[in-house]
């Protein structure tokens, strides 16, 4: 799976819906849902922003930008987010 094919490019952020599953054994993406969402597994429990930061970090690794370049901007749900990420 190539994450780059999830993108939406908007100006000068990529735009990414992900769908955070906390409190897993390894960060992973996981897979892809048929509205385009991304799937992505998380160590950290889905407490005190643990989990957002854990993503946050791990987006940071996978797509080489810094964490300060990473927004959490909306919330569908408690796990459904769209993230910003300048470049």
């Amino acid at each position: 799976m190539n994450i780059n094919d999830y993108i939406r490019l908007d100006w000068n952020v990529w735009l990414l819906k992900v769908k955070v599953t906390p409190g897993q054994s390894k960060n992973e993406f996981f897979s892809v849902l048929e509205d385009g969402t991304l799937k992505i597994r998380i160590k950290a429990p889905a407490e005190k922003w643990k989990a957002n930061k854990e993503l946050t970090s791990f987006l940071a690794k996978e797509l080489w930008v810094w964490k300060g370049d990473i927004d959490i901007v909306a919330w569908a749900s408690d796990q459904v987010k769209i993230i910003k990420i300048k470049f």
